[in-house]
């Protein structure tokens, strides 16, 4: 690729890395929990929607039930990129068939809402831009927690862009079926250490550094793909023991599950079954990728074969100029 091209490819990608960055999965979340007889508190934690023109925008404002009213006004406090809030409500009866949210979800958003009742089972709810409201129910679905977890871990993989070009270089770095499904199972098999060991409180690291050094990781496997394309017959030790790289890093991406398991909080008395499910939806979502993945490059190899290694160099550059500005964004914000 000559110099002038290679400097617009860079230009280019980079104006497209900036955008991304705001494409974090960042649940909103509103618990509503029965203090004493009639007597609930609502919490709430909001996100504001950053990059955009004419400043931040609050995405949704909570909907208490129809039977509710406050006590007091609520309190509201600005965090980084959310709105945290609190009220006390007086309400008649067990609010069982009463609806419970948030005002609306803009985009992909999604919320998670929970009805903490004295001497009845919690019931979480998965909020989506289409129904940003939930009806309490009188008998608790026994599988809603399971199911609504399962749902926001796939999400994470998929929609959380940091982990998904994360995969998607691994793949690159690896290609071939079996190397690829050892680097997997060992990227798996780390996060998940980190994730439950941060979760139930055995580890931990704060988040900022977590979110430079996953931006690092991404910037260290796609200098290792470029390098792999330049110098086929030199073999790294990366290239050697792909498995290996995957699980360190997975270990630190494991964190970055449990920070964002972290802001949505898991269920009491329903831990165990919600953390298992988030754990098995990353692992499906990052399945579905791999899967999809390994099927283009194989049409495109099968297709147009000489197209292959120019495609994968692109978007390669694509993948380490976003995890470079993410980088920098994160060292530096």
């Amino acid at each position: 690729m000559k110099l002038p091209l290679r400097a617009l490819l860079i230009s280019v990608l980079a104006a497209f890395a900036a955008p991304l960055a705001a494409d974090e999965l960042r649940p909103a979340v509103v618990e509503l929990t029965e203090r004493s007889a009639g007597q609930w508190s609502l919490e709430w934690k909001i996100p504001v929607a950053a990059n955009t023109r004419g400043g931040p925008r609050i995405l949704a404002q909570p909907v208490i039930p129809k039977s509710c009213e406050m006590h007091g006004d609520a309190v509201q406090r600005a965090a980084p990129l959310a709105l945290l809030g609190s009220a006390t409500l007086l309400c008649k009866g067990d609010l069982a068939e009463e609806t419970f949210g948030l005002s609306d979800l803009i985009g992909n958003a999604d919320a998670i809402a929970r009805v903490s009742p004295l001497e009845r089972p919690t019931q979480t709810f998965r909020l989506t831009s289409d129904t940003p409201t939930a009806t309490i129910a009188a008998k608790p679905d026994t599988w809603a927690v399971a199911r609504d977890y399962f749902v926001i871990g796939a999400e994470h993989i998929l929609f959380g862009w940091d982990h998904l070009l994360f995969v998607i270089a691994l793949v690159f770095l690896v290609r071939s079926g079996w190397a690829v499904v050892k680097a997997a199972t060992a990227f798996t098999v780390a996060h998940s250490i980190t994730l439950v060991a941060t979760t139930l409180g055995y580890a931990g690291m704060p988040s900022r550094p977590v979110e430079a050094l996953i931006a690092l990781s991404i910037v260290f496997l796609a200098v290792e793909v470029i390098r792999a394309i330049r110098e086929p017959n030199h073999h790294t030790w990366t290239r050697r023991m792909p498995w290996l790289v995957a699980f360190a890093f997975g270990l630190l991406h494991g964190f970055g599950f449990a920070g964002a398991l972290a802001d949505i909080g898991l269920p009491q008395g329903e831990i165990a079954s919600a953390l298992l499910a988030f754990n098995v939806g990353v692992e499906a979502g990052q399945l579905i990728v791999i899967a999809a993945l390994m099927a283009l490059l194989a049409v495109l190899k099968r297709a147009v074969p000489m197209a292959e290694t120019p495609a994968i160099r692109f978007a390669t550059y694509a993948i380490g100029i976003t995890g470079s500005f993410w980088l920098f964004e994160r060292l530096l914000g």
